[in-house]
């Protein structure tokens, strides 16, 4: 009796753990609004934590697949849930070559549904895209 009321109390536990959404350590490789770069994010920790300070690795290419070289790169992003932004002001602080930027001050302070939207300008081109976080 004890050894099947084990088994069901572990079997309950591994379904409440796999049901908890989480975000892996790199997002979906996804196309801007108006089609010009392709972006992905790289973060530096798996998975991506609540109320830990981290940096994501963002790579930037143009829709053909070429880096894009010395972009300006603003970030934003919030809760829309929640109706409020993000508790931190992350932004790019090294350019690393082959079209990855490096970017610091990333703090997710609480779980739920949260974005980032990358704005992104390299020569006369702009264009953006959002990443949508599970946390």
């Amino acid at each position: 009796m004890k050894t099947e009321r084990t088994i069901r109390t572990h079997s309950l536990l591994l379904l409440a753990i796999l049901a908890v959404p989480a975000v892996a350590a790199a997002g979906d490789a996804k196309e801007t609004e108006d089609g010009h770069f392709r972006v992905q994010y790289t973060s530096s920790l798996d998975p991506v934590p609540i109320n830990r300070m981290h940096e994501w690795t963002l790579h930037v290419e143009t829709a053909a697949g070429d880096p894009v070289e010395e972009a300006e790169i603003t970030i934003d992003g919030g809760m829309p849930a929640h109706d409020h932004g993000l508790p931190t002001e992350p932004r790019v602080t090294e350019y690393l070559g082959g079209g990855d930027y490096r970017v610091q001050g990333l703090r997710f302070h609480m779980r739920g549904a949260w974005q980032v939207t990358f704005e992104i300008r390299h020569g006369d081109v702009r264009d953006r895209v959002t990443f949508d976080l599970a946390l």
